[in-house]
């Protein structure tokens, strides 16, 4: 199953279906899911943060405290993008090292 949220476990078994009990199989699948929300809400605030810098940019008028202003929003909004990525590259790094092949792709596809 392709998409941004999967149900499905490493063994396949479907982990969603309202008629089967929740099992530890499926706590990769939470953690998948959880995974990938963050990283779109992270993408998506840091786009609408540099937007709104360079916004406040254009609006500046040449003020020295605004452009100031902006600028530091633009750096903060691009510094936290870059954690959020290098944190996700850690993830993918320690799923590498340990094996387990589910996170190493960006849509968490397992097998």
């Amino acid at each position: 199953m392709s998409g941004l949220f999967t149900n499905w476990n490493s063994s396949g078994a479907n982990c969603l279906d309202v008629n089967d009990v929740a099992t530890i199989d499926c706590i990769p699948v939470v953690f998948q899911n959880l995974i990938s929300a963050a990283l779109l809400f992270a993408g998506v605030v840091a786009f609408f943060l540099i937007l709104h810098a360079g916004f406040k940019f254009v609006i500046s008028s040449g003020d020295p405290k605004k452009v100031e202003d902006s600028r530091n929003t633009m750096i903060y909004a691009i510094v936290g993008l870059i954690i959020v990525l290098f944190a996700f590259l850690i993830l993918n790094l320690i799923g590498f090292i340990t094996g387990v092949t589910c996170i190493q792709n960006f849509g968490f596809s397992c097998p």
